[in-house]
């Protein structure tokens, strides 16, 4: 067993859905990497990397970032990392949710994990306008952290090479307890 194997047994978090299916919120492993492409890949909603960058994510970004299993199967994932120059802030990267696992809260379960996992005073992400649900996932966030919530524009397509939406910038701040 590698020591990330070891950290990733540790990190695990099992609970009960509210059926008969068992959830795990637990840190991912290089072997996951590829389930995280293929999420993301089959969301048809999240720009998707190579999946060489999957692998480097849960490799070197595994300990803020969660894989959510549902009855030991990859049912979503949440990249994030600290920022560099504000080491109290969790950047959330991608969220996504296995279509046959959307509905139930566990993007926000997956949140909830690693704001408490990193000790985050603050979280931001990006977010586009027409993205309605991840625009309700972080202000539902906010609400259940007691943070305020606000956005602006942050990249804009004048930024980009190929011509992107803009992505709001959403910080979440302060964290406080549930």
């Amino acid at each position: 067993m590698t020591p990330a194997d070891t950290e990733t047994t540790s990190a695990s978090t099992p609970a009960e859905d509210s059926g008969s299916e068992r959830v795990e919120l637990r840190v991912p492993s290089i072997a996951d990497g590829k389930h995280m492409w293929t999420l993301a890949r089959d969301s048809k909603v999240l720009d998707l990397n190579t999946s060489y960058a999957y692998l480097l994510w849960a490799r070197d970004f595994s300990r803020t970032s969660v894989l959510a299993t549902l009855d030991a199967e990859p049912a979503g994932f949440v990249t994030g990392y600290m920022r560099p120059d504000a080491p109290d802030t969790l950047m959330i990267w991608q969220v996504a949710v296995d279509a046959a696992s959307r509905g139930h809260g566990l993007a926000g379960r997956m949140l909830d994990e690693l704001a408490d996992r990193t000790g985050a005073a603050r979280l931001e992400t990006t977010i586009t306008a027409d993205n309605e649900a991840s625009q309700r996932l972080f202000t539902s966030f906010a609400a259940r952290h007691g943070a305020d919530c606000t956005h602006s524009p942050l990249f804009v397509p004048e930024d980009y090479p190929d011509g992107h939406d803009t992505e709001h910038l959403y910080e979440i701040a302060p964290l406080g307890s549930r």
